[in-house]
């Protein structure tokens, strides 16, 4: 008897931009599920990697093109796919949705962000695969200093207290954090200032990309 296993990915692709966290979704155009929200995503070739995969879907049905997706589990429950045994390596990844112009092809009628408290009822196990990814960049971010590419270059410390708390969807304590946040020494305080309601003027940083990846390497720990 044959026993047929094929393969997919799918992208769970989160979008901060001004307190809002969102997620990308496409309309998919054929069955199963036509017409249902869905994750970017589809079969694996069989002349390509899961990364060149992930990144093909991504660009045919969104026209979003990602630098880095993180692997974030392998999904292979027996009737998660009615067209047979399908097993599926999700990704994830957080951008600003304003750096991209969405653009639907192939097997996507329709590519949107919606936000991640009004999601629609999404096709598959993607609901499942969602509420993974979610938690997981939760988790991430209490221990790694992520989520800089989502700032301007330069920026008051407020904005990057904002990611956090959005993100963690919580509050969090604002002298710990940036009393954590200076010891990393990932942020340099620049000369120049900002104008931020009837407060004083607040200063401007950038990121230290080069200490970051120096502390990467050196598995530090941070925790809020």
């Amino acid at each position: 008897m044959e026993n047929t296993i094929q393969l997919t990915v799918d992208a769970v692709v989160f979008g901060y931009e001004a307190g809002n966290i969102s997620v990308l979704l496409v309309k998919r155009k054929y069955e199963p599920y036509q017409n249902a929200w869905a994750l970017p995503g589809g079969f694996v070739l069989e002349n390509e990697n899961l990364e060149q995969a992930i990144e093909r879907e991504l660009s045919e049905e969104t026209g979003v093109k990602i630098n880095y997706l993180e692997q974030l589990y392998t999904f292979g429950d027996l009737a998660r796919d009615p067209r047979g045994r399908v097993v599926s390596v999700a990704y994830f990844g957080l951008v600003k949705p304003n750096a991209f112009q969405l653009q639907a092809s192939t097997d996507a009628e329709l590519a949107e962000w919606f936000h991640i408290d009004t999601l629609p009822k999404l096709a598959f196990d993607h609901k499942k695969i969602f509420k993974m990814a979610l938690e997981r960049l939760q988790a991430k971010i209490t221990y790694e200093p992520i989520g800089f590419e989502l700032l301007d270059k330069k920026f008051p410390f407020s904005d990057l207290e904002k990611v956090y708390t959005t993100l963690l969807r919580r509050e969090i304590d604002r002298r710990n954090f940036k009393k954590k946040m200076m010891s990393l020494k990932v942020l340099d305080e620049l000369d120049e200032k900002i104008s931020i309601g009837r407060g004083r003027p607040a200063s401007l940083f950038s990121f230290n990309q080069q200490r970051y990846f120096q502390l990467k390497k050196e598995g530090i720990i941070f925790e809020i």
